[in-house]
C-alpha cells in the first residue's frame, strides 16, 4: 500500500512517499522537492554477527547521471568509484545519524540515498540527509530519530534556507546543519569571516526549521503505523564489571595521568594485560575476556571524564581553555615554492604549497555539468603518524574530509585569479597525530601559502573543541583536544578562521544533542584559543614573502576579445604554437578571452605576453619596428612586423644603394629595423628599411 504526505520545508514543497517503489527494503521514501527525486533505503540484519562488539553502519550517497540526462565521461560509460562532493556528501549523512542508534544494537545496517532525478535550481546535501532521516523513520529498524537537514546561505545578510546553487554563489555563508526535534546534532560549512553571533543566529534558525520537517516525519511514521522489530541489545554484566573496576580502577587511573601519547597508551596496555591474566583465572569464556577488554575501555572514559568534570584539570595537567604547546618552521624544504611546519603538542603538520598554471585545473564532473577548481588541498595520514604498522592505500573517507574541512578554511581568504592567477594545491602531511590533524593542516597551510608569496588576506587558524558532559545538565568545553579527549567526550567541534571571523566550520556529536548554552560557550572559548594561535603563527610570517620560489613559474595574464581568440590560436593552433616554440611559454586560453601566460622564469614569460599583445596591436605609420624576413621574392622582403602581421619592403627601399637581389641584403630569418610608410584600406602594409637606417643615422 502506498503512503504519501506533504508539507512546506521554507520555500520547497515537500513529497514524501512509500509502499510503491524499493518494497523489499526494511525502509523505502521516494523524496520529492520541485524536480528533484531522491530514493532512500535502509536495510538491516536481523541479527549481529557473532563477536560483535561495534556497530557496522555504511552511508552512501550517489548521483545519477542520467537524473540530468548525460552520459557518464571517460571510457566506462557507467557510474563508478564515487567522486570526491558524494564521499562527502555521504559523510554528512553518516555523522549525525551514526550516534542516534541504541547503545548495544549491533547488527549491520545500510543506508543509501541516490539522485534519480536532479533540478538544477534545488540544493541536494539538505534533502538527502531529510530523506535518508525519513527512511529509518518509517522502517521497522530501532533509531532514537528522526532528525532533520537543513542546507543555510545568507544573501544580503539575510538567511535563507536551502537556498539555489545560483543564489549560493552570492552567499557569504554555506552551512549544512542537522539537528532533531530541539537540539543541534551536527553542523559543516564554510563563512566568509562570519562573527560568531551571526554562525549562531544561522544555527537557531537552521533548528527552527528543522522542528518543522521532523515533525513531517514523526506524522507519517504514525500514519503509516510503524512498529520498531524487538532487537536484543548487548547487555553488560555488570556483576563483572563490579569486580573489573573493583580491581583495576586505581590501577588506570595512575597510568592515565602520563601526558605523553606513547607512555601513556604503553602504560595502559599493561595494566590492561594485567588485568585480563588475573581474570583468565577465574574466567574462562573467551567472550567474558572480550567483555573483559570493554569493561577497561568504559573504566578509562570514567577516569578521563570525571577528572574533568569534578577537577577542572585534564589527563595532561592542562587547563580547559589551554593550547599545547606551538612550534613553527618556515620554508624548510628547498625544492618545493612553499613549505612549513607546524606542530602543536604531539600533532604536526607538513604543509607544501606548489603554484600551477591554468593547465593544471583540477577538472571534475557533477550533475550540474563539468567544472574545475584553481584550489585544492590534500591531506594524507599515514600509518607511521600514530605509531602503526597498516597497508599503504589511497585516501578514505577520513582523508577526503579533512582535506576538504581545511580547503574551505583557506580558500576564502585567497587572492582572486586577476590579483595571483595561479592555481595553488596545498598538501598536508601529518606526520604525528594526536588530536586535531585536520586544524594543524589549516595553520600549516596557511603559514606555506604566505612563505610561497601567495598574498592571502589573512592569516587562518584552527581548534578542535570538546565537551564532557553528564546527565546533570554539568559540562566542561574543552580547548585544542587530544586524541584521547576525542575518543572519550561528547564532541569535536573544528572551528577556523582569521581575526575578522570564521571561515569554516564543523562539528559531530556522540549524544543526541547540544543547547545553544554550550554552543555559545564553544564559540567564545573557540575564539580566544584562534587567536593565541594566530599571535604565534605571526611571529614567524605575518604577510605573503616578497618574492616567488625560483622554481615556481612566472604567470602574466592578458585579456582579449572573445570574438578574436581564433586570431590568436591560429589555423590548426599555428600561432599559440608558434609562441611557445620562440619563447619556452606556455599559453592557455579560456573562454572569455583570459589569456594566461606562464614562463620557466619572468624574461620568458613578458616575451610572451609582448608576441600576444603584437596580435591586438594596430600598426602605427611612421614608427620603426623590428621584424622577422619571413620570405623573400624578386621584388622585395615579407616582414613580420607584429604577431601576423606583414608588410613588404620592396627591393627599392631595402637600402641606400641601388639593389640587384634582395638576398644580397637580407636572408630568410633575419631580424631587421623597418619603417611603416603606408597602411592601405585592405591592411598591405608597405614597410622600408631604408628609411629606418636614415632616420635611426640622424638620431
Amino acid at each position: 500500500m502506498t503512503h504519501t504526505i506533504s508539507g512546506q520545508y521554507g520555500r520547497d514543497s515537500i513529497v514524501l512517499e512509500t509502499g510503491n517503489w524499493a518494497k523489499q527494503a526494511h525502509g523505502s521514501v521516494v523524496y520529492k522537492s520541485g524536480n528533484l527525486v531522491l530514493l532512500a533505503t535502509v536495510c538491516a540484519a536481523d541479527d549481529a554477527k557473532e563477536g560483535q562488539d561495534f556497530f557496522p553502519l555504511t552511508c552512501e550517497y550517489s548521483e545519477k547521471l542520467y537524473s540530468v540526462g548525460r552520459f557518464p565521461g571517460g571510457y566506462f560509460k557507467r557510474e563508478a568509484k564515487p567522486p570526491e562532493h558524494e564521499v562527502l556528501t555521504s559523510r554528512i549523512i553518516d555523522r549525525p545519524i551514526r550516534p542516534l542508534f541504541p547503545e548495544g544494537y549491533f547488527c549491520e545496517v545500510q543506508l543509501q540515498v541516490q539522485v534519480l532525478s536532479a533540478d538544477g535550481d534545488v540544493t541536494v546535501a539538505g534533502h538527502a540527509l531529510n530523506a535518508a532521516s525519513a527512511a529509518l523513520a518509517v522502517s521497522d529498524i530501532p533509531f532514537n530519530g528522526p532528525i532533520g537537514g537543513a542546507r543555510i546561505g545568507r544573501i544580503d545578510g539575510e538567511l535563507v534556507l536551502n537556498p539555489t546553487n545560483k543564489e549560493l554563489l552570492n552567499s557569504d555563508l554555506d552551512l549544512v546543519v542537522a539537528g532533531t526535534k530541539t537540539h543541534i546534532v551536527m553542523i559543516e560549512g564554510e563563512a566568509k569571516e562570519l562573527s560568531n553571533e551571526e554562525m549562531l543566529a544561522a544555527l537557531r534558525f537552521a533548528q527552527k526549521h528543522i522542528a518543522e520537517f521532523v515533525a513531517l516525519q514523526e506524522e507519517f511514521a504514525k500514519k503509516i503505523g510503524v512498529v520498531k522489530r524487538e532487537v536484543k541489545l548487548r547487555k553488560k554484566d555488570e556483576e563483572l564489571l563490579a569486580k573489573v573496576k573493583d580491581y583495576a580502577f586505581e590501577k588506570l587511573k595512575a597510568a592515565n595521568q602520563t601526558s605523553d601519547k606513547t607512555s601513556r597508551n604503553k602504560e595502559i596496555s599493561n595494566v590492561n594485560k594485567e588485568v585480563v591474566e588475573f581474570f583468565k583465572q577465574t574466567v574462562e569464556e573467551s567472550e567474558k575476556i572480550k567483555d573483559i577488554k570493554s569493561f577497561l575501555h568504559e573504566l578509562e572514559y570514567e577516569i578521563v571524564r570525571e577528572q574533568v568534570l569534578t577537577q577542572g584539570t585534564r589527563f595532561d595537567g592542562r587547563k580547559l581553555d589551554e593550547i599545547r604547546p606551538i612550534s613553527v618552521e618556515i620554508n624548510p624544504l628547498p625544492g618545493p615554492h612553499g613549505s612549513s611546519v607546524f606542530t602543536r603538542g604531539q600533532t604536526q603538520s607538513l604543509g607544501v604549497v606548489t603554484l600551477g598554471t591554468g593547465s593544471d585545473n583540477q577538472r571534475y564532473e557533477t550533475l550540474e555539468g563539468q567544472k574545475e577548481k584553481s584550489f585544492m588541498l590534500h591531506y594524507n595520514f599515514p600509518a607511521f603518524s600514530v605509531g602503526e604498522v597498516r597497508r599503504s592505500s589511497g585516501p578514505g573517507r577520513r582523508e577526503i574530509g579533512h582535506g576538504n574541512l581545511a580547503e574551505r578554511a583557506l580558500k576564502l581568504v585567497l587572492p582572486k585569479p586577476d590579483e595571483f592567477p595561479y592555481v595553488i594545491r596545498v598538501v598536508s602531511e601529518i606526520l604525528e597525530s594526536n588530536g586535531s590533524s585536520s586544524m594543524a593542516s589549516v595553520c600549516s597551510g596557511s603559514l606555506a601559502l604566505m612563505a610561497a608569496g601567495v598574498p592571502i588576506r589573512g592569516s587562518v587558524s584552527g581548534i578542535a573543541m570538546g565537551l564532557f558532559s553528564d546527565s546533570s545538565g554539568k559540562f566542561a568545553v574543552l580547548s585544542d583536544i587530544a586524541g584521547l579527549e576525542d575518543h572519550f567526550g561528547d564532541m569535536d567541534c573544528k572551528i577556523a578562521g582569521t581575526r575578522k571571523g570564521i571561515t569554516a566550520f564543523q562539528m559531530d556529536l556522540k549524544v543526541t544533542g547540544v543547547s545553544f548554552d554550550v554552543l555559545e560557550n564553544v564559540f567564545t572559548q573557540a575564539q580566544k584559543g584562534r587567536f593565541h594561535i594566530l599571535d604565534i603563527m605571526e611571529k614567524h610570517i605575518s604577510k605573503a614573502a616578497d618574492h616567488l620560489a625560483g622554481t615556481a613559474p612566472r604567470i602574466i595574464v592578458r585579456n582579449i576579445p572573445k570574438d578574436r581568440i581564433g586570431e590568436l590560436i591560429g589555423p590548426g593552433g599555428k600561432n599559440v604554437r608558434g609562441i611557445s616554440e620562440l619563447t619556452g611559454a606556455e599559453l592557455y586560453i579560456e573562454d572569455d578571452g583570459r589569456v594566461t601566460i606562464s614562463g620557466a622564469n619572468q624574461e620568458s614569460a613578458e616575451k610572451a605576453a609582448r608576441m600576444v599583445d603584437g596580435f591586438f596591436t594596430e600598426v602605427e605609420v611612421g614608427k620603426i619596428y623590428e621584424g622577422k624576413v619571413k620570405r623573400i621574392a624578386d621584388f622585395g622582403a615579407f616582414v613580420e612586423i607584429l604577431p601576423g602581421k606583414e608588410g613588404l619592403c620592396h627591393i627599392s627601399k631595402i637600402d641606400f644603394k641601388r639593389v640587384n637581389s634582395v638576398k644580397d641584403i637580407v636572408k630568410e630569418g633575419d631580424i631587421i629595423r623597418v619603417k611603416v610608410l603606408n597602411v592601405d584600406k585592405t591592411g598591405k602594409i608597405d614597410l622600408s628599411r631604408k628609411d629606418a637606417l636614415e632616420e635611426e643615422q640622424q638620431a
